[in-house]
């Protein structure tokens, strides 16, 4: 059963009253609420959403629920929020209509169902309509299709004046209760459970252009797919630190590559950290103390407010409060890669050069804990 007109409307509302929450002036969120809902509900009648799954054909649904192993992909585009900060209601609006047209159409064309929009991510579930099927590989295949997708977006946004805006995704196979909500409303058919909970953290850890994948996935399409190094990442409302892999690849039902987008280190925090550094010089660390601020983090670095300009390719000795961090760390050193002129100091650019295991341990669950919550 397709959607109908009021379906699309109610999910045109949901979205319209995300973008307004991004809006500064009351002149554009009144705007977008003129305006938004139809334009996003035309899309959305032009290519129509895949069908929403029954849990059994009848004429009348009630509010049930079943369990049943699904995929489940989450997507989300980096850094739209800030956009609401430089380009208008209009601009945004037009952002977001062509992407959800974009996707909406290969979520349809790979048998995903779209079961949650907020703002600018989407949850898509894959193998709802096949008791038997888990729905890895047809989910795999959209996400790469997807981040392929986002070269014609950007080419399009490139020609309208648009910034280019990237995407992050995370992939997750689980059980799931499954059903439909609200019997004296307009139905949404939704999932819940540690698998959809679990799905947006592995989004969370996603870089721009990049599509994780839990464990769980991997061992089931590791015979016909390409990956990564796994990263073990500890995340909010799990005991145990769960192992990513990054998607490169996969031969089913074609062979496709993800795109590469740029070099990627790690993610990265802001953060409002104090720290101390002296310069090396040579074998020699002066002896003098400059008092900083750690503004960013990542797993290979840091980015710092320094009160002094630091020579570009120098180094430097760190001494941060890693007790905030749960941890003590007996070395840290780092080289300065680029050093910048602000109104409140000097932002510099610091790689790790030196740190013991520790240090690394303590600061990549520093980054892993901020991202998850």
């Amino acid at each position: 059963m397709s959607p109908s007109s009021s379906e699309h409307k109610v999910l045109a509302a949901k979205i319209s009253k995300i973008v307004e929450a991004y809006l500064p002036t009351q002149f554009e969120r009144n705007v977008v609420h003129q305006q938004l809902q139809d334009r996003i509900a035309a899309v959305l009648a032009d290519s129509p959403l895949i069908k929403q799954p029954s849990l059994e054909p009848a004429q009348h649904q009630e509010c049930r629920a079943e369990s049943r192993t699904v995929t489940i992909l989450r997507a989300d585009i980096r850094g739209f929020a800030a956009l609401a900060e430089t380009y208008s209601a209009n601009m945004l609006m037009n952002l977001l209509n062509r992407f959800y047209a974009l996707m909406s159409e290969l979520v349809q064309r790979y048998g995903g169902y779209i079961e949650h929009v907020v703002g600018d991510a989407m949850r898509v579930l894959f193998g709802m309509d096949h008791v038997e099927a888990d729905g890895v590989e047809p989910a795999l295949a959209c996400a790469i299709a997807m981040q392929h997708a986002m070269n014609d977006y950007n080419r399009q946004n490139k020609e309208l004046g648009f910034p280019e805006l990237f995407m992050g995704i995370g992939i997750n196979t689980g059980t799931v209760l499954a059903g439909n909500v609200a019997a004296d409303q307009p139905q949404q058919y939704t999932v819940m459970g540690d698998a959809v909970n679990l799905v947006s953290r592995i989004e969370a850890q996603s870089l721009r252009g990049q599509i994780l994948m839990s464990e769980a996935t991997f061992k089931l399409a590791q015979t016909y797919t390409l990956v990564g190094q796994s990263n073990s990442v500890q995340v909010k409302g799990q005991r145990k630190p769960v192992l990513l892999y990054e998607l490169l690849g996969t031969t089913q039902p074609r062979t496709m590559t993800v795109p590469r987008r740029e070099i990627r280190k790690s993610p990265r925090v802001a953060v409002n950290m104090p720290c101390y550094f002296q310069v090396v010089q040579g074998k020699q660390i002066k002896s003098q103390h400059c008092k900083a601020e750690v503004i960013d983090i990542g797993y290979h670095g840091f980015l710092i407010l320094s009160p002094v300009p630091l020579e570009h390719f120098s180094e430097i000795k760190l001494e941060v409060a890693l007790n905030l961090l749960a941890a003590d760390t007996s070395a840290l050193y780092a080289r300065v890669l680029h050093c910048e002129s602000t109104s409140q100091g000097f932002r510099c650019s610091l790689e790790f050069t030196t740190m013991d295991l520790a240090g690394q341990q303590c600061i990549k669950r520093f980054v892993d804990n901020m991202i998850s919550g």
